[in-house]
């Protein structure tokens, strides 16, 4: 599958999305006065590594997806 710049700015959006919602989600789970069970705090901190990573996944393909499009479009012109 080749990708376009749509295809790379969509997934550089969902990567920046997913970094500014789990940035306030992080916030939020620090912030907190309600007392939780550690399991709780522990399963939430795995789900928002796992949302980062996946965060510089995306970012990285849009990135790459990116610099291609705009070689290809250097390339056609």
């Amino acid at each position: 599958m080749k990708f376009e710049r749509k295809h790379a700015l969509v997934l550089l959006a969902v990567a920046v999305w997913n970094v500014l919602t789990y940035a306030r989600f992080t916030k939020a789970l620090i912030d907190t006065t309600e007392d939780r069970a550690t399991g709780y705090y522990v399963a939430h901190s795995f789900l928002i590594v796992v949302n980062v990573l996946i965060a510089v996944v995306l970012g990285r393909w849009g990135w790459q997806a990116l610099k291609a499009s705009r070689a290809t479009d250097a390339d056609a012109g």
